[in-house]
């Protein structure tokens, strides 16, 4: 398992094999997407809770990896990230 996908669920609470849901509509999570991007390097520096949300194929596709989305992004996922805490 990648580490920003077990970081992503052992924050969340999730096992690999849950039904982890989309942030964004709900459906089910394919991807755990870094809202700043890594880039080429692959560098870990961006493998944090705040920077990992869970999206849908169709919505990774939308969303993913174009700037002008990174802010609706990341309010989304606070948001998630704040409930959670609540």
């Amino acid at each position: 398992m990648k580490k920003h996908k077990k970081i992503y669920l052992d924050y969340f609470g999730y096992v690999e094999g849950d039904f982890v849901p989309c942030e964004i509509c709900g459906n089910p999570a394919v991807d755990i997407h870094h809202i700043d991007a890594r880039g080429m390097g692959g560098s870990d520096s961006k493998d944090f809770i705040e920077n990992l949300m869970a999206l849908c194929r169709s919505h990774h596709d939308f969303y993913g990896d174009k700037k002008k989305y990174k802010d609706f992004l990341r309010n989304i996922h606070t948001s998630v990230v704040n409930k959670k805490n609540e």
